[in-house]
């Protein structure tokens, strides 16, 4: 599944690739279900022909393909999605669940091993009302920055361990287990310290590590891991900045310690035993 920094890398990628474009139809390869609010297969065909994608914007982790009429093709990749541009001659991936083709410059596919993704046709004022997830997002790293005192306010009145909470949507945006650790591992704190208990120094630490983080592997085009590629099929760099997320037995990059693993949460949890 797609983190923070691989989607956003996707978003930037596909603002300056289809932004401008104008669609000449949608191919739906996948299930009904795929395309939730149309009666039909050609339902987004008969809506889209003709409309220029004016931009491509982020709203946690939905990429919303702005189409004009106060309209968005929404995007929410699920567990196993991804988006790549291809040219039309190239040949469909098995996995390929929509297609959407441009007159000119080529197509949009949309990739799911998973058959997790949906594709949504909603009225920009409505979004929040056909994902109510987005009215109960944290912060934003990337899009919404705050302050380290907003951010340690915010901590202060969670009480809950602290990987879970880095990975919970409604604190902060776009985490899973592999950013998750590198953060926790920057800011020198232990998976299972309590929020509500850290000191000034060690919330500082954490906000840190996070924007760092964050920002980072944002510059570096997220992670190659589990076969994740970008829109053009390129892997990520960031791999190679990695101190602790999938080197369990190594040395940490650092140099500082072995990297041990432990299962927290039903996932492989990557750290050293200097985080405290």
């Amino acid at each position: 599944m797609l983190e923070l920094p691989e989607l956003e890398t996707a978003r930037r990628d596909l603002d300056r690739e289809i932004g401008g474009l104008k669609i000449k139809e949608v191919d739906v390869l996948g299930p009904k279900r795929l395309i939730p609010g149309q009666a039909n297969k050609n339902g987004l065909t008969k809506s889209l022909s003709g409309r220029k994608i004016s931009s491509v914007k982020r709203i946690g982790m939905l990429i919303c393909l702005e189409v004009g009429n106060g309209e968005s093709l929404v995007i929410n990749l699920g567990s196993g999605g991804t988006l790549r541009r291809a040219v039309n001659k190239d040949q469909k991936e098995a996995d390929t669940q929509l297609i959407v083709s441009f007159t000119q410059k080529g197509q949009l596919r949309l990739l799911d091993s998973e058959k997790s993704a949906t594709v949504t046709l909603v009225q920009n004022e409505e979004i929040a009302q056909v994902f109510p997830e987005v009215a109960e997002l944290g912060f934003d790293p990337v899009d919404e920055p705050i302050s380290w005192t907003d951010f340690g306010r915010r901590l202060l009145e969670c009480d809950a361990k602290l990987r879970p909470l880095l990975m919970d949507q409604t604190f902060v945006v776009g985490l899973g287990p592999i950013y998750s650790d590198e953060i926790l591992h920057a800011a020198l704190l232990r998976h299972d310290r309590v929020a509500n208990q850290l000191i000034t120094q060690e919330i500082r630490r954490l906000y840190r590590s996070i924007v760092e983080t964050i920002h980072n592997a944002v510059k570096h085009r997220g992670v190659a891991l589990d076969q994740i590629s970008d829109v053009f099929g390129e892997p990520g760099g960031y791999d190679e900045y990695l101190e602790v997320y999938g080197r369990g037995g190594e040395r940490s990059r650092n140099g500082r310690g072995d990297v041990l693993t432990a299962r927290v949460g039903g996932t492989t949890h990557y750290y050293c035993d200097y985080q405290v």
